[in-house]
C-alpha cells in the first residue's frame, strides 16, 4: 500500500473515531438528568433512613432547646445558596453557605435509593443550637415543590410526614424549621407567623421561582372534633384545582375535609405567611393540618402521604410556573 493511501485510511480512522465520540457525548448530554445536581458517582454519599435521620435531629426539640434569632444577612445567605444549589452551581453554594456555618451533605435514603442534598448546619458547630433548619434537595430531577414542615414536635410527627411526601413523585424540595416553635423569645422560632427566619427566606426564594408548596400542620383531635383534615389555600378562601383534587383525594379515604374555600373552618391558616407570599405572587400553596389520630397512628400518615402525592405528582408533570430572574 502506498504511503499516500496509509495516510487516507489513517485520517479516515481518527474521523470516523471523533465522529462516534462526538455523537456519544452528545447523547449522554440529552439523556443527563438536569436536576439540582447531576447525580456522579464521585459525589461522596452515605446511605441512611431519612426518616430516622430526620427524627434524630428533631427529637431534641422542646420549648427550652434554643434559638438564635438570624440576622438579614444570614438569612439571604442561606436562601441564596439554596438558590445556587438548586440552579446546579454546587461549589458556589456550598461557598456561599460556609459563611454562615452552613454545609451541604449528599445522602442516600435507604428506604428508597434515592440521592438527596442535605443542607443545614455544619455537623462540627458543636452542640449550641441556632434553631435554622434544614432543607433536602432532590438530585434526581430538576425542583417542582416543596413540602414545608414549619413546626416539627410541636404538631407532632409532621417532620416524618414531610419525609413520606419527599419520597413520592420526584422533583421535590423539604424545607423543616429547626426549632420548637416556642423555643424562641416571644414567638420568634415560629416560623408560619415570621418573614423573618431562615425558614420564610428559603421558602421566599422557592416561591420566587414558581414552585408550589405544601405546608404540614397538625392539631388535636378534641380542638376539631368534627374533622380529620382542614385544607386550605394560600389566600384562604380562593378553590384552586390542586386545592380541590387534594380534598377529594382525602376524602376519598374516608376522612371529614372541612375545604375552607367553601365554608368557614377552624385553622385555616389565613396569617400563615409563606401562604400569603404564595397568594401574593399567583404560585400555588396548600395548608394542610391533620388531625393528631391521623398522624401519629401506625398505618393513617402513609395514606395522607399518598393523598398529598396525588398533587405533587400533577406538580411534578408540570414545567415550573416561573422560573426565577
Amino acid at each position: 500500500m502506498r504511503a499516500s493511501q496509509t495516510n487516507t485510511v489513517k485520517i479516515t480512522i481518527v474521523l470516523v473515531v471523533a465522529t462516534v465520540a462526538a455523537l456519544t457525548w452528545l447523547l449522554v448530554s440529552l439523556t443527563r438528568p438536569t436536576g439540582p445536581e447531576p447525580d456522579r458517582p464521585n459525589i461522596p454519599t452515605r446511605a441512611v433512613d431519612l426518616t430516622r435521620r430526620i427524627s434524630d435531629y428533631t427529637s431534641p426539640f422542646n420549648e427550652d432547646s434554643g434559638y438564635r434569632h438570624p440576622t438579614h444577612e444570614e438569612r439571604q445567605t442561606v436562601a441564596q445558596g439554596v438558590g445556587l444549589l438548586l440552579d446546579g452551581h454546587r461549589a458556589q453554594a456550598r461557598q456561599r453557605l460556609s459563611r454562615v456555618d452552613f454545609e451541604i451533605r449528599t445522602v442516600t435514603d435507604s428506604a428508597t435509593g434515592r440521592r438527596y442534598a442535605e443542607v443545614g448546619d455544619r455537623t462540627e458547630r458543636g452542640p449550641a443550637p441556632r434553631g435554622w433548619g434544614r432543607v433536602y434537595v432532590d438530585l434526581g430531577a430538576p425542583a417542582h415543590w416543596s413540602v414545608q414542615v414549619p413546626h416539627p414536635v410541636a404538631d407532632a410527627r409532621t417532620e416524618q410526614l414531610g419525609v413520606s411526601v419527599l419520597r413520592g413523585p420526584r422533583g421535590g424540595v423539604l424545607v423543616i424549621a429547626g426549632a420548637h416553635r416556642r423555643a424562641g423569645d416571644g414567638d420568634a422560632a415560629d416560623v408560619a407567623h415570621r418573614t423573618d427566619t431562615v425558614f420564610d427566606a428559603v421558602c421566599d426564594e422557592l416561591t420566587e421561582r414558581g414552585l408550589p408548596g405544601i405546608q404540614v400542620h397538625g392539631f388535636a383531635d378534641d380542638s376539631v372534633p368534627d374533622y380529620d383534615v382542614i385544607a386550605s389555600t394560600g389566600d384562604g378562601e380562593r378553590a384552586r384545582p390542586e386545592g380541590q383534587a387534594l380534598a377529594d383525594a382525602l376524602r376519598a379515604r374516608t376522612w371529614h375535609v372541612c375545604r375552607a374555600w367553601a365554608r368557614s373552618c377552624p385553622l385555616e391558616g389565613r396569617t400563615n405567611v409563606q401562604g400569603r407570599k404564595a397568594a401574593a405572587e399567583g404560585v400555588p400553596f396548600l395548608h394542610v393540618e391533620f388531625s393528631n389520630t391521623i398522624r401519629t397512628s401506625p398505618a393513617l400518615p402513609r395514606r395522607a402521604a399518598e393523598a398529598l402525592g396525588t398533587v405533587t405528582a400533577t406538580w411534578s408533570a408540570q414545567p415550573v410556573h416561573r422560573p426565577r430572574g
